[in-house]
């Protein structure tokens, strides 16, 4: 089976899931995250467009409905055994089935959870889950009970997590070998992507960010490529992604003469970022960074122009996005603690003159100070 991690591995997983499912008084869990999922059993598909659920119950057992275009998947990926089918007819209500299920794994009358808050839960699908089971059960969200506990990186994931950090290094190599005046954008897009499939890397969970000139304010990817003009900016945002798990960057590249605003503000991101390097560790919180970036920014008078978070947690994710829930914003609680991935990025977008300035790394938590996973320096780069 095409597993990334041995089985005693996901038996500790299943053992904290179950045990935190035990402490919530959850009889079972109906997890939508493919993600969750993919720590859980490793099960790896982007079947998740569809109706799928995995079903985990307090006593440890498990079972994935889907459809039949994933059975395969599931059996070669995972270490799942009870695969149920639902069939792709007119009118389909896969809940219906999913209902079923349930009451054959004895659980009419429980206390469940489920997974709402995920790319793999639509609305319908909340809308058909909840007209089956309001009368079922006690039905109580659960979204984050599994992402909380995946904050939380073993050895064998921190592997993953590294040698995606040094996919992403390569492809920033890769960018910067083709960053000169007149240079495509696609060029440097397609080396910076091959550096991380050459290095035997995964597809991200979303799409590298690019874009020069005006287009450097943005902080989404978007369709269409220019030439880069004598004096330029660059932005990229951009993970090396290996088992799924991302390693993020990014950077702003001035291409040319650098102005004024480009210097000032870059100061103003690597102050910021080595100031947060001192509360990025256990005894502080997510809040605490963001507090951290704010003060900095703002006593600069960069208010207006920075964004309201910082950054996020990292690691297996699936498409749309490589972000996870637990983000560097005002007032989170959520503790940092040792063996956590965490992307810090500064994001400066100054419309009035026009100006990007961006800066950021990903970090492995320890028991003191953050360990940066990333060769490459935090200098200015200018080409």
């Amino acid at each position: 089976m095409a597993l990334h991690f041995d089985r005693p591995e996901f038996a500790v997983r299943l053992a904290r899931l179950t045990d935190k499912m035990r402490e919530e008084k959850l009889d079972a869990l109906l997890l939508f995250a493919q993600e969750s999922m993919y720590w859980l059993t490793g099960y790896d598909t982007f079947g998740y467009c569809f109706f799928q659920t995995l079903v985990v119950k307090a006593d440890g057992t498990m079972a994935l409905i889907t459809r039949s275009a994933d059975l395969r998947q599931a059996k070669h990926t995972s270490i799942l055994e009870n695969v149920q089918i639902w069939v792709d007819r007119v009118n389909a209500d896969p809940t219906v089935d999913l209902r079923n299920l349930l009451v054959e794994m004895d659980l009419l009358g429980a206390r469940i959870g489920v997974e709402y808050d995920t790319h793999g839960m639509t609305g319908r699908i909340a809308r058909m889950l909840d007209a089956q089971l309001t009368s079922f059960g006690q039905i109580v969200d659960a979204s984050y009970l599994v992402s909380h506990l995946r904050l939380i990186k073993s050895p064998a994931e921190v592997a993953y997590v590294e040698r995606a950090a040094v996919l992403a290094d390569d492809a920033l190599d890769a960018a910067l070998a083709l960053t000169t005046p007149g240079a495509d954008e696609s060029d440097i897009l397609a080396a910076m992507q091959g550096a991380v499939f050459a290095g035997g890397g995964d597809y991200p969970a979303n799409e590298f960010i690019i874009g020069s000139a005006e287009d450097a304010l943005l902080c989404r990817y978007k369709a269409g490529r220019r030439k880069l003009d004598p004096n330029d900016q660059l932005t990229l945002e951009w993970a090396g992604a290996y088992a799924h798990y991302h390693a993020a960057m990014m950077r702003t590249i001035v291409i040319g003469e650098p102005s004024y605003r480009h210097r000032e503000l870059y100061n103003a991101c690597f102050e910021t970022i080595q100031a947060i390097e001192t509360v990025l560790r256990p005894g502080h919180s997510f809040g605490d960074v963001f507090d951290m970036h704010a003060k900095i920014m703002d006593e600069r008078g960069l208010s207006r122009h920075r964004l309201n978070a910082c950054g996020y947690s990292l690691g297996a994710r699936f498409s749309p996005s490589w972000m996870e829930h637990q983000m560097f914003h005002v007032g989170n609680p959520q503790p940092i603690e040792p063996s956590m991935s965490l992307f810090v990025h500064m994001i400066i977008m100054d419309s009035d003159t026009g100006t990007a300035m961006t800066l950021g790394q990903t970090y492995l938590t320890t028991d003191d100070a953050p360990r940066v996973l990333s060769r490459q320096s935090l200098d200015f780069i200018n080409v």
